[in-house]
């Protein structure tokens, strides 16, 4: 049985950075793509960085240049994916989900069902 564990969610200041952290149980990170999601209230979950089991990266346009995604390697002995935003804004206030597991086609993370309960960024001054 697969298990998602999100956290670092907390309240940041505009322009801010912060690290979340997906601990996950049952499935092996490094040899499988992981994704990180997020939804704000009243709006459809959407991708904010995939990695496939190779490392390639999905990342929308939106938040190219100030999000990354890291996965456990091989040498670790932590089984986490890893996401960090820089340069925080208010439209970036939004529960934030890990997904584990799902599909890497043409470059493009397509999510599974293994999802973990969500960690809450708020951005504001």
């Amino acid at each position: 049985q697969v298990h998602v564990v999100e956290s670092g969610g907390t309240s940041v200041q505009p322009g801010g950075s912060l690290r979340l952290s997906c601990a996950v149980s049952g499935i092996t990170v490094k040899n499988n793509p992981a994704g990180w999601y997020r939804q704000a209230p009243g709006t459809q979950r959407e991708l904010v960085a995939g990695i496939s089991s190779a490392g390639l990266l999905d990342i929308p346009p939106i938040m190219k240049g100030r999000v990354s995604i890291s996965k456990s390697s091989a040498q670790d002995t932590e089984n986490t994916v890893t996401l960090r935003i820089n340069d925080l804004k208010p439209e970036d206030t939004a529960d934030y989900y890990c997904n584990v597991g799902g599909s890497w086609i043409n470059g493009y993370y397509g999510a599974s069902s293994y999802w973990g309960q969500g960690t809450r960024v708020t951005v504001s001054s």
